[in-house]
């Protein structure tokens, strides 16, 4: 409990024992009322004054005013004990609700526990602690056994297992060593790492995180904008029917006497109809679901994304890092007027400079040093490859369009796999013929899409059209378009769009910086986050951290099972109401029984919002 808690707590049992003192002390008449000011104003003088400051601010009817005029109304009409144990059950009722929402927010802070406080640096031989913020770009920083890396990097020196459990869900360690890539966030388990810095700690990937989940909270999902606007008309209206039920039936009834019965009935009917229960259990739903997703790798930008999540139906994958892991291999040359490695030579050198898969296959392939000033004039050219000056030669490396652009017309090979040309100074020089890999948890991916009740799954990709069709028929992906610029799946995506059923959403997801049009046009949009671009995730409403396309289908699991609470809460706490609504205004209810139904219901309601935590562990 926190110190505002702990104090609301011995409010309540000292105002209860108060209470209980004066009840059974011989104090009655006005005495015995002053004396129950005392407990009555220690239990709530904070429900007033908000209740006072809400008057006075414009927002009128919340639960503070409805709990001010029941209460008030009640010692008003000589219920000095009521009105008492209606505040102090109020108050056990927040208590409790504030203790569900701090526990949700713990579980969901310990999940996302990575800010790291510190990086290290060598300075005159020893290690200096410095703000993450102030490490530049390129910076040697040091990470010891135990210490979470701050900033993304590459290793330069050491070798350690790294467990990556808090991005990606995972619990089994990743080795790594001199030349491999690491994310912030991740902790070093065993050896000593020296990490050259690349990017700015505000553009990390624990930056990137927290940013995520800190946000989700404010993309409102539909059942939350429901209830808002549902409490806006719903307060002001029980309002107006309690001040009916207080002057309405004793002016038909021509009887003063039964005033003070009907404006009791009028204050139960205020303390019921309070919707406290709806307003907080409905948005803690929503932000368990998002940090037991969170728990899983699945980063969920927001409520709004969470649900619509439930309602998928198509889902449309690039191939190349989203299907496949994007780990080429060189399978075979056809040289044209020159050797095999000659040929990789041109191609590796001209692609020394990105970061595609493809150019890094060339270059393991071809296995030498680039010197410096070899390669000048690079041109990326999207959708088609690059062109660059190599020892002065004029390089084109790409697809077969970049080839008909230079007015070439070579041959394709026959067998299925990923081509890519070569050109030099005009004439060409041959195809390398690279393969991908398929990811492990593809299949199982598209097995659990289907199982989840998604009619149609759809490939989208850049690839020749062999490659694609291979990939799709070993997947089991049921639609594959091939050979497409980035302009190109905008299109398709449209079309697809257009072709959605009633009500039911479209996702896409892709990893690359092309995947990013695509990304922000579809209904829903899922990134790759642990390879994927910065473009594409920022673009995405979803980012699945580990790369593991298999966590869509989980991500629709949270969703529904969240969406299945969120509407028990929204009908229970409903038919609650209506029936101890009626009882109240036919008198059946007393205010006792109204504040144990209030809080009986939001008691419930907030538990049930609760289990939304645990849907990532299920």
């Amino acid at each position: 409990m926190t110190t505002e808690q702990k104090t609301n707590l011995i409010r309540v049992i000292v105002s209860i024992a108060l209470v209980a003192a004066i009840w059974l002390s011989p104090a009655e008449g006005w005495l015995g009322g002053a004396l129950y000011l005392l407990p009555y104003l220690l239990v709530g003088y904070d429900v007033l004054w908000e209740a006072v400051e809400g008057v006075f601010h414009g927002e009128v009817f919340d639960e503070n005013f409805l709990m001010a005029v029941a209460t008030v109304g009640a010692i008003a009409l000589g219920d000095w004990r009521e009105g008492c144990a209606v505040m102090a059950f109020y108050q056990v009722g927040e208590l409790f609700q504030s203790c569900a929402v701090d526990k949700s927010r713990r579980s969901i802070s310990d999940l996302m526990d990575i800010r790291p406080d510190h990086a290290n640096i060598e300075k005159d031989g020893a290690l200096a602690q410095v703000d993450p913020g102030d490490v530049e770009i390129g910076t040697i920083i040091v990470v010891q056994p135990g210490e979470r890396i701050p900033i993304d990097g590459v290793v330069t020196e050491g070798e350690s297992a790294v467990n990556t459990g808090a991005l990606t869900g995972e619990s089994l360690p990743r080795q790594v060593r001199s030349g491999d890539e690491v994310l912030s966030g991740c902790v070093n388990e065993s050896g000593l790492l020296h990490i050259r810095t690349t990017k700015k700690f505000g553009d990390s990937t624990v930056a990137r995180i927290l940013d995520l989940v800190e946000n989700s909270g404010k993309k409102k999902s539909e059942a939350e904008n429901f209830i808002t606007r549902f409490a806006r008309v719903y307060t002001p209206a029980v309002c107006c029917c309690a001040l009916a039920l207080a002057l309405l039936p004793p002016l038909f009834m021509w009887d003063a006497s039964v005033i003070g019965e009907w404006i009791t009935r009028a204050l139960t009917f205020l303390v019921i109809s309070c919707p406290c229960a709806l307003v907080i259990s409905i948005p803690l739903s929503f932000f368990g679901g998002i940090g037991g997703a969170s728990a899983k790798g699945i980063l969920v930008k927001g409520g709004n994304y969470l649900e619509a999540l439930a309602r998928m139906d198509c889902v449309v994958f690039d191939k190349t890092g989203t299907l496949t892991k994007g780990v080429f291999q060189v399978i075979r040359t056809q040289p044209e007027g020159m050797d095999e490695q000659t040929l990789l030579s041109w191609a590796a050198r001209a692609e020394c400079y990105s970061g595609h898969p493809i150019s890094q296959s060339l270059k393991a392939a071809w296995g030498g040093e680039v010197q410096n000033g070899q390669v000048t004039d690079v041109e990326e050219l999207g959708g088609y490859g690059l062109t660059a000056r190599v020892d002065g030669h004029a390089v084109a490396v790409g697809n077969k369009r970049l080839m008909e652009k230079l007015g070439l017309n070579p041959a394709e090979p026959q067998q299925a796999g990923t081509v890519v040309f070569v050109a030099v100074d005009g004439v060409y020089a041959g195809w390398i013929l690279l393969g991908d890999v398929v990811k492990d948890r593809a299949r199982e991916a598209i097995r659990g899409l289907k199982a989840e009740g998604i009619s149609k799954t759809v490939m989208l990709t850049g690839d020749t059209d062999a490659a694609a069709r291979q990939v799709a028929s070993q997947l089991g992906v049921d639609e594959v378009h091939s050979q497409l610029l980035p302009a190109d799946k905008v299109q398709w995506m449209e079309r697809l769009l257009s072709e959605r059923k009633d009500g039911k959403l479209l996702a896409f997801v892709g990893d690359g910086i092309n995947d990013a049009p695509v990304l922000a046009r579809a209904d829903i949009g899922i990134a790759m986050g642990a390879l994927g671009s910065d473009a594409a995730i920022e673009a995405a409403d979803v980012v699945l951290m580990d790369d593991d396309p298999a966590k869509i289908a989980l991500a629709m699991r949270i969703s529904r099972r969240t969406l299945r609470i969120v509407r028990e809460n929204i009908v229970f706490a409903l038919a609650v109401k209506a029936a101890c609504l009626v009882l109240g205004a036919v008198g059946v209810a007393n205010m006792w029984l109204a504040i144990s139904a209030d809080v009986g219901v939001m008691v419930l309601a907030v538990l049930n919002a609760a289990r939304a935590l645990r849907a990532g562990k299920e």
